[in-house]
């Protein structure tokens, strides 16, 4: 009887290595480091932010028959609508209701920013929401803006300059937004590195990511970050290696011509194919990298290092900062949608939002 207890627990242990390894094998890349903070479902987050006091912010965009809110508070691993159920209305005056929220960010003085973004619709607006109160203190709606060619994607807030930053790939621009009036100015447009580079083609499992029609994703400038003193705004196109800066005083000063502005950007080396960025309070700037499944961060002398990797890193998108010392974001799966893949759907359910403890 012993013996034969001996055997099964043998052939059980075999057979919990030889799943264990082929699990491995379809995830090459583990770390006990990533942390699931919330189940998402069927519902693709894009914008991630996080207050002073921690609160977790998501965005979702209008996408798919499974879409609910544009804007939500993870409340107990939950998404509740932010900052009301009205914002969030599937209907009605586009005005008063997110129509494709985009991304978020929480400026230096804990207000939350969220870009309602939809190009294809030529409608783009920008809330400030006073998170002592939870309401809309104020919108801009970017009137002179050329909104036929314009893609805004993501915004980042100069509380010291009074501006926002935000990067257009629709253009290969970044857009200043003056807080005071409104007003906006298009700036490095079409610049090498603003524009996407085409020979850095996106390849995901030994498979160039393509369409039907064999066009290769493409993205010019997308991920902005904005240092913690709000002196440099970082940027990058996807489809581009290497990271570029600017001093945001350049970016305030009206009387540089756009080449003047030009000479003032400065290459920070190259950080790989990334996404998302955000500067944390030590200088560090953080970077998605969905090749290789990881997070990476550029440290203030210029070495850039590896966060955490691990194959459930799934186009790892836009970041939040929590005061709890841990990098929050969100894992897009774009690779995987059935635009990329003739026809056929293959993202990873349940999406995911995850954190990461900071260096």
């Amino acid at each position: 009887m012993v013996n034969m207890y001996n055997k099964i627990l043998l052939v059980l242990m075999v057979c919990s290595t030889l799943i264990s390894v082929a699990t491995r094998a379809q995830q090459p890349y583990h770390s006990d480091k990533l942390i699931a903070v919330a189940d998402l479902g069927k519902r693709r987050a894009i914008g991630v932010s996080v207050s002073s006091d921690n609160r977790l912010f998501i965005s979702f965009p209008h996408q798919g028959k499974d879409y609910r809110y544009g804007l939500t508070e993870i409340v107990d691993g939950r998404p509740l609508p932010f900052p009301d159920e009205a914002w969030n209305a599937h209907d009605g005056d586009s005005a008063s209701r997110f129509v494709n929220v985009q991304d978020l960010y929480v400026d230096t003085k804990d207000n939350l920013w969220v870009l309602d973004s939809k190009p294809s619709a030529h409608a783009f607006k920008l809330l400030k929401i006073n998170l002592a109160s939870n309401e809309v203190e104020r919108v801009y709606t970017f009137d002179d803006l050329d909104k036929r060619a314009a893609g805004l994607n993501v915004s980042r807030i100069d509380t010291d300059m009074g501006l926002a930053y935000l990067s257009d790939p629709g253009r290969a621009a970044i857009v200043v937004l003056n807080l005071t009036d409104g007003s906006t100015r298009t700036v490095l447009q079409n610049q090498p590195f603003t524009a996407a580079n085409p020979g850095v083609i996106l390849t995901y499992d030994g498979s160039e990511m393509r369409d039907r029609n064999g066009n290769p994703f493409r993205s010019n400038v997308n991920g902005i970050a904005l240092t913690k003193d709000n002196r440099y705004l970082y940027f990058k196109p996807i489809n581009k290696l290497n990271l570029y800066r600017i001093e945001t005083r350049h970016l305030a000063d009206t009387s540089l011509t756009d080449a003047e502005l030009a000479s003032q950007v400065e290459d920070r080396g190259e950080a790989g194919v990334t996404h998302g960025l955000i500067a944390d309070n030590a200088g560090n700037i953080y970077l998605t990298s969905s090749m290789d499944y990881s997070i990476k961060y550029l440290s203030p002398d210029g070495k850039l290092h590896t966060l955490v990797q691990d194959s459930r890193l799934l186009w790892p998108d836009s970041f939040g900062i929590g005061s709890d010392g841990y990098l929050y974001f969100s894992c897009a799966q774009l690779q995987r949608d059935p635009q990329w893949n003739d026809g056929q759907d293959k993202v990873a359910y349940p999406y995911q939002i995850y954190k990461v403890r900071l260096p």
